[in-house]
């Protein structure tokens, strides 16, 4: 996760301007998670944004047939 953060955002194309301070930075970096945990389409789920993967997966009623083995 780290080297993701410092490729996309504070060495990557998304920089803005130079983050002088850890002030400057830090605003950057909070939108730079809301983003990786919210809006980006991850690959593993189906390209998706997370949020979007999450409320689909509870929106399914829980069927305990499926598990296999637990009654």
């Amino acid at each position: 996760m780290n080297g993701y953060y410092k490729a996309e955002l504070v060495r990557g194309p998304a920089r803005s301007w130079p983050w002088k301070t850890v002030e400057d930075l830090e605003p950057a970096t909070l939108g730079w998670v809301h983003w990786r945990n919210t809006e980006r389409l991850h690959g593993y789920l189906g390209y998706v944004p997370p949020t979007e993967f999450e409320n689909t997966f509870y929106a399914v009623p829980n069927d305990r047939t499926l598990l296999v083995g637990i009654n």
